[in-house]
């Protein structure tokens, strides 16, 4: 799976990249159409304790899914919104296999 990380208005440091691989990158276990995972982060302001916003995009045939979670750090952010997609794309496997 592709990930491409987008950090708004800073420059993502190494270790939060390599987080966002690691977390992002297993989201393909759940289903293995998917392609392609836009992650943008971004600092909300003003500035205050939960201004970390994250939200991932992941492409794949027949449907996209999206998370966006606000947390006190991007990993926190990216941790729930890895789990909303997880269910998300769960959700979505249990009803194609019902369909068939």
């Amino acid at each position: 799976m592709e990930i491409t990380i987008h950090s708004i208005h800073f420059e993502a440091s190494k270790q939060l990249e390599t987080f966002i691989q690691k977390k992002v990158g297993r989201l393909s276990k759940f289903n293995d159409g998917v392609s392609r995972a836009d992650v943008t982060l971004k600092v909300v302001k003003p500035e205050s304790n939960a201004n970390k916003d994250a939200s991932i995009k992941l492409f794949s045939p027949g449907r996209d899914f999206f998370g966006q979670e606000v947390a006190d750090t991007f990993e926190e952010a990216i941790d729930r919104c890895v789990e909303k997609l997880e269910r998300q794309v769960l959700k979505f496997k249990e009803k194609q296999s019902a369909k068939k």
